[in-house]
């Protein structure tokens, strides 16, 4: 069990990490720090002086005690410190994550940084302690893929200190809206609108669309689905919208989809769109188990077109993702944001990669 004086240190430090206390201003009293963690003097003034040996506070004699302005102090001791960026993905080694960081690390190596790693497994709680390892080590810059990008972000905060620091970030394949970062996405709208475009020319008319909800590009690219539906004038079936979150993305997708298909009447779907490859081959392993083959039956377009677009015996139509490039075009950014921190407005934009839909043999003209 975490100690007490632990935990109050812990509580001050991520308050000076995320903003709340900033350089020089007074920190709440030993009274005040009793009565909100419910602990005793003694254990305040633990951990108070733990901070202060430690430089993240500093004592005024009859003021009280204050932060102190580590960036500053620090900034002349570590003149001569490596260069160091901080790439915070979803995932590291899972899917098309490799690629996308392979690309980053080359360019940066290549430049002369270091690159650190962290994986916040699309975990809010996750990505603040790497944000607050970030601040706290003054990494030169970071590269940010966001967590559970389609809601409101509970760490804004940090990301605002990054600013103040003038620690330079970028965001890639998502971004918070609030923040109106630099990025560098896919047109994931547009990448759902060609999936499903595709399809309504073939003649499908039961499209059956699965989304995962909680980051943006899922929602965008079901924004894209539903546009191809009116652009073509072809009705919808409610029914055949499924969304899911990372928590269900195992297990959801493939249970919906059998009760789809075990129903065998005039809505069961000729084809399916997929948030992406990875959910595609899932959902391959489903129509396989009931005595269906694709495309003979049913038709099916992924996203991203990522290795597993070619390890099955049915081959995979999908929308094509930079991967690598947009890993190295990151790396370049980042160092252009660095080198240029009091940046004139709008003299480094963001960059929005085009969809390109890659035909393979996972789809069919539907036969009237």
């Amino acid at each position: 069990m975490e100690t007490k004086y632990n935990i109050v240190k812990q509580a001050i430090m991520s308050k000076i990490l995320d903003g709340t206390i900033r350089p020089n201003q007074k920190i709440s009293s030993e009274t005040e720090l009793m009565n909100e963690f419910n602990v005793s003097r003694h254990t305040v003034r633990l951990a108070i002086g733990d901070l202060v040996t430690r430089g993240w506070l500093y004592r005024t004699q009859g003021a009280g005690t204050f932060c102190a302005d580590r960036l500053h102090n620090e900034s002349n001791t570590n003149s001569d410190s490596a260069k160091t960026i901080a790439i915070i993905t979803t995932y590291i080694s899972d899917y098309i994550f490799p690629s996308i960081i392979r690309g980053a690390e080359a360019y940066l190596s290549e430049n002369g940084y270091h690159v650190t790693l962290f994986s916040t497994n699309n975990n809010h709680d996750d990505e603040r302690k790497f944000l607050e390892k970030v601040i706290s080590r003054q990494f030169d810059g970071v590269i940010v893929e966001p967590t559970r990008s389609a809601f409101s972000n509970p760490n804004i905060k940090y990301y605002l200190n990054l600013e103040r620091l003038k620690i330079p970030y970028l965001m890639i394949n998502a971004y918070y809206d609030e923040l109106e970062p630099i990025s560098l996405t896919m047109d994931d709208e547009k990448g759902g609108f060609l999936q499903t475009e595709h399809l309504i020319k073939q003649g499908h008319r039961n499209i059956v669309g699965f989304f995962k909800t909680d980051d943006i590009q899922g929602t965008k690219r079901m924004k894209g689905y539903l546009k191809a539906h009116r652009t073509y004038e072809v009705p919808l079936n409610p029914n055949h919208i499924i969304t899911y979150n990372t928590a269900e993305k195992k297990d959801k997708p493939t249970e919906e989809l059998r009760k789809l298909l075990a129903k065998n009447n005039q809505d069961t779907p000729t084809a399916i769109v997929c948030y992406n490859d990875e959910l595609a081959i899932n959902l391959l392993d489903v129509i396989r188990g009931m005595g269906l083959k694709v495309p003979d039956n049913i038709s099916i377009v992924g996203y991203d077109d990522s290795f597993l677009s070619n390890v099955s015996e049915v081959k995979l139509t999908t929308v094509e993702h930079p991967k690598s490039e947009m890993g190295k075009a990151a790396g370049k950014v980042i160092i252009d944001l660095i080198k240029d921190k009091n940046k004139a407005e709008g003299k480094i934009e963001s960059i929005v990669y085009e969809p390109k839909l890659i035909v393979r043999n996972s789809t069919k003209e539907l036969k009237e």
